[in-house]
């Protein structure tokens, strides 16, 4: 039996590539969620940017916290079954009024992964509407995989502004409109992307990647994952390290190691070295 969807809505899942809305975070958790980023871009003076928007989790209690939401796992679970790994997380937040976008893509072309049977959870922190620029899907696009070329387009929110190669009809687009602390479910595989953000307000949202254990890195010579849910009996990936406070040194010294690895995946045959500031 299913732990929090039911049967009707994976088999939507499965035909369609996607499921939302699903009440993930309650009012106050998703409130103390963003008061503790926003307090952290305060201290530090500005937005969270460059590689501290990638795997997160290494870094935040919180958003290590927010990775284990049950929730957010029995969903997972419902989906991918019982042994869960959480393979990266990614912040994609605009601004009020910004340019940013994220163009037609699927989120499989880069990773390396040796299956797509990978599912993201967006977590909304905030309204994502589509004057704010929420994420938009075309249903049933995640059967196969196709060409992306690659336009480093200073507005996109993806690491190589990567985009789908083919003509996207975007008569079909289903626009992902969110409430604070609901989430929404896609496929690696699925046609989806957002538009600029053109209201008052902050669009914050934390896209979280988890996979079955059995899935392995195809591409680079290691990788790492933190174990959610069930046992991990394949160790295909090294243990990511488990942040006890915010920003310890040891979780710094960490997530620098994984983030190089893992660029060296994400932007191989580019020459670039580093995460988009």
């Amino acid at each position: 039996m299913p732990k929090l969807l039911n049967e009707s809505e994976v088999e939507t899942y499965r035909r369609q590539g996607y499921h939302f809305p699903i009440d993930a975070l309650s009012e106050s958790e998703v409130a103390s969620f963003r008061k503790q980023l926003e307090d952290y871009e305060a201290e530090s003076g500005g937005p969270i940017k460059g590689e501290m928007r990638h795997r997160s989790h290494v870094l935040f209690t919180w958003i290590n916290e927010m990775i284990r939401h049950p929730k957010i796992l029995d969903a997972m679970e419902d989906l991918l079954g019982p042994d869960i790994l959480c393979w990266n997380t990614s912040f994609f937040i605009k601004e009020p009024h910004d340019p940013g976008f994220v163009s037609w893509h699927q989120d499989a072309t880069y990773w390396g992964l040796d299956s797509s049977d990978v599912a993201t959870a967006w977590i909304a922190m905030s309204s994502a509407n589509r004057v704010s620029g929420c994420m938009k899907f075309i249903a049933g696009t995640h059967k196969q995989q196709v060409r992306h070329d690659d336009t480093f387009d200073e507005h996109n929110l993806l690491t190589r502004g990567q985009e789908i190669a083919v003509k996207v009809d975007e008569n079909k687009a289903v626009y992902v409109e969110l409430k604070p602390g609901q989430a929404s479910l896609h496929h690696v595989l699925l046609f989806h992307g957002s538009e600029p953000n053109r209201s008052d307000e902050r669009r914050i949202g934390l896209a979280i990647r988890y996979i079955p254990t059995r899935l392995k890195q195809a591409v680079g010579q290691r990788d790492w994952a933190t174990l959610v849910r069930g046992k991990d009996t394949y160790g295909h990936f090294l243990p990511e390290y488990v942040p006890k406070r915010d920003l310890e040194p040891a979780a710094l010294a960490h997530h620098k190691m994984v983030s190089e690895e893992q660029v060296r995946v994400l932007y191989r045959g580019t020459g670039k070295k580093a995460y988009r500031a």
